[in-house]
């Protein structure tokens, strides 16, 4: 999607029909990265079933790390390969060699830093990267499952994410220990937020928080979600972040968990009927459309919808 007023994102038709022209492949295959599946060698992007982790499934909700959340390394991947482009290849096939030479400078700075690539174990493996021109990928793909709080559950390391080889696992350590990366991510080319609408499991019943809880291990990595639809029949409810967001609801009872009293939210409904609560209260719980959604909780009531 678009990212107004972004450097590099504002308008990514360019690097979407780069794609296109280069013959940009995801390829969803089955089981794990084994070397099992033939389908491998097909010319494309890999990305295996037991490495997806659908919203609202147990390996989601426990942040599962032998199921660990590899689409959004992947598609990454896929994207800076083919559209975004990577140098030091005979030719640049991308649309944006600006942003990759700073990719690229943030990359060498990291690795000669100890930023990223850290531990003796890594040596081999960063000389693989160098050998292939992978470093400046794999470097991204650190700086942005960070980003988008992928890591922040991670309990095999305290400080450090991407199974240890980088030195953030939250975005808030990425700002504070790696300034070149952080760049990267202001207002250059990825959203601070998620883009697309999150499908919850049809599995998941109770309480699901786009806020951060320290208690739910998932939710480093839903506060970042922006439009969620609960699926199934399963009675499943939504607490709602500071994003403005798009709640649709599915066949069980479906209730959205504000922050504040009632009386300081505005409730309306839009020309297509759904109903739009508003916080009144800059930086809270922003505004919600909802749709098919039973009930609205507040701190001091139940609002019927």
């Amino acid at each position: 999607m678009p990212y107004p007023g972004s450097e590099y994102g504002a308008d990514k038709t360019a690097v979407a029909n780069r794609m296109t022209d280069n013959n940009a492949i995801l390829l969803l295959l089955n089981g794990s990265d084994d070397g099992t599946n033939r389908a491998a060698e097909l010319d494309g992007q890999p990305l295996y079933q037991d490495e997806i982790q659908v919203e609202g499934h147990q390996w989601y909700i426990e942040q599962n790390y032998e199921h660990r959340d590899a689409t959004f390394e992947e598609i990454l991947h896929l994207v800076h390969d083919t559209g975004i482009g990577v140098d030091q290849y005979e030719s640049f096939i991308g649309v944006l060699p600006d942003y990759q030479a700073e990719i690229r400078n943030a990359q060498v700075s990291a690795l000669a830093g100890g930023i990223w690539g850290i531990g003796s174990e890594s040596l081999d493996w960063i000389e693989e990267l160098s050998d292939e021109n992978s470093l400046s990928q794999e470097y991204l793909a650190s700086v942005v499952d960070s980003y988008y709080g992928l890591w922040g559950a991670w309990t095999e390391s305290k400080t450090h994410g991407m199974w240890g080889v980088y030195i953030a696992k939250t975005r808030d350590e990425i700002m504070s220990e790696d300034r070149l990366g952080a760049q990267l991510m202001r207002n250059k080319f990825f959203h601070p937020y998620l883009t697309y609408n999150a499908r919850i499991d049809d599995s998941f019943s109770g309480d699901f928080s786009l806020r951060f809880d320290q208690n739910k291990p998932y939710t480093h990595h839903s506060q970042y979600l922006k439009d969620i639809t609960l699926t199934g029949n399963n009675d499943a409810n939504v607490i709602v972040n500071k994003l403005d967001n798009h709640i649709t609801g599915n066949f069980g009872k479906n209730t959205v968990f504000f922050t504040g009293d009632s009386s300081q939210y505005y409730i309306s409904s839009n020309q297509d009927g759904k109903v739009v609560i508003s916080d009144l209260i800059t930086g809270r719980d922003g505004v919600n459309m909802l749709s098919n959604i039973e009930l609205a909780k507040f701190k001091d009531k139940i609002v019927s919808l």
